[in-house]
């Protein structure tokens, strides 16, 4: 994990004018469910421009995570800094670049592509004309172009699940998360939607968290936090995971990790 000076030098960057090279970093963070622990002493970092997967079984805490990151669960235990900003001390400010895909759709099926977006621009503040400028962008990059005047029911799975990134990139944000945004998706479907978001971080320079449980999402190269009962069992780059835990593969290592987790409970 990263040393906690990371996030000192991030503050002296801020102040000085400089923008912060962490996206996201998570200090200590515990939650509760009542009697159940579902987050315990879990520490990450995203940084600007990378790709960051965040691996674990239904159940390991993904979503809680992602919903204390973006204030729909209180911080009980522990930090988190969004871009600098404390995220108890700021409140939605620190979500001011961020951008969110859930794991449950969450489009207007009556509305058409082009209503969903113009209606998620005006709440950002976004004019006429950047809306019309940044949606026609975002459904080309996304393969959407041409579909603006779609009704979101007439869509397949996965072009919704586009439509949300569209809609998520919108007001150009600096750290984006998604959380399983592929699930139920065909294999084609994807892999194309993955390699949009690898290209995303390098091309802007977005962090991005992506949640999920499918290991042929994540690359070699990619930042890799293994998730598992609450607990981080594991965090590098995915290559170098695979090689502290004397495995060949990634699934390997996910098995062995998660099974010494288990036994350890």
């Amino acid at each position: 994990m990263a040393p906690q000076t990371d996030q000192t030098s991030d503050c002296k960057a801020l102040s000085a004018g400089h923008a912060p090279t962490s996206a996201l970093i998570v200090r200590d963070l515990s939650f509760r469910y009542r009697t159940r622990p579902a987050l315990e002493r879990v520490n990450l970092q995203v940084e600007q421009g990378r790709f960051t997967a965040l691996l674990g079984p239904n159940g390991a805490g993904k979503t809680t995570l992602f919903s204390l990151i973006t204030r729909l669960l209180a911080v009980p235990t522990g930090a988190i800094t969004i871009l600098g900003r404390d995220l108890v001390a700021a409140g939605s400010r620190a979500l001011a670049d961020v951008g969110v895909v859930f794991q449950l759709h969450t489009l207007d099926l009556d509305l058409t592509v082009a209503q969903n977006l113009a209606y998620f621009a005006a709440l950002q503040g976004l004019d006429r004309t950047t809306t019309e400028e940044r949606t026609d962008g975002a459904l080309v990059a996304l393969g959407m172009s041409g579909m603006r005047a779609a009704r979101i029911r007439t869509l397949s799975g996965g072009q919704r699940r586009r439509v949300e990134i569209a809609r998520a990139l919108l007001h150009k944000p600096r750290l984006l998360l998604l959380d399983e945004p592929t699930v139920g998706l065909d294999i084609p479907t994807r892999r194309a939607i993955v390699d949009h978001a690898h290209a995303l971080a390098a091309e802007t320079g977005v962090g991005i968290l992506w949640a999920t449980h499918l290991i042929d999402e994540i690359r070699e190269a990619d930042h890799l936090i293994v998730l598992d009962r609450g607990r981080v069992v594991a965090s590098g780059e995915a290559h170098a995971v695979v090689q502290q835990t004397g495995c060949r593969t990634l699934g390997e290592a996910f098995d062995k990790l998660t099974a010494q987790e288990s036994e350890r409970i």
